[in-house]
C-alpha cells in the first residue's frame, strides 16, 4: 500500500474537510486516518491517505488540491508517508 500524509492548515471557515475528502475521493484516494483541530481560530488537519486507486501520479495529486489551496487560502502539504518515516526515524 503506497500512503501519503497530507496536512492542511489554514483559517478556519465552513467545508474545508468536505472540500478536501471530496477532491480525494473524486481522485480515488482512500482517507484511512484523519485527525482535526481549531485553535483560536486556526484549522489544522492531518490525514494519512492510501495513493494505491488514484490513477494520478504523486504530483499530479498535489497539483489537483491547488483549487482548494487557493479557494480556501489554505496550507497543503503533501509527503509520502515512507519519506515522512524515514526522516523522523532515529
Amino acid at each position: 500500500m503506497t500512503k501519503a500524509l497530507i496536512s492542511v492548515t489554514g483559517q478556519d471557515t465552513t467545508g474545508i474537510i468536505a472540500s478536501v475528502a471530496t477532491k480525494l475521493s473524486d481522485l480515488n484516494i482512500n482517507i484511512l486516518e484523519i485527525s482535526q483541530t481549531i485553535l483560536s481560530g486556526c484549522f489544522t488537519m492531518m490525514m494519512v491517505v492510501d495513493l494505491d486507486g488514484a490513477a494520478l501520479e504523486f504530483a499530479a495529486i498535489d497539483e489537483a488540491l491547488e483549487p482548494i489551496r487557493k479557494e480556501k487560502k489554505l496550507h497543503i502539504h503533501m509527503q509520502r508517508m515512507d519519506i515522512f518515516d524515514a526522516m523522523h526515524r532515529i
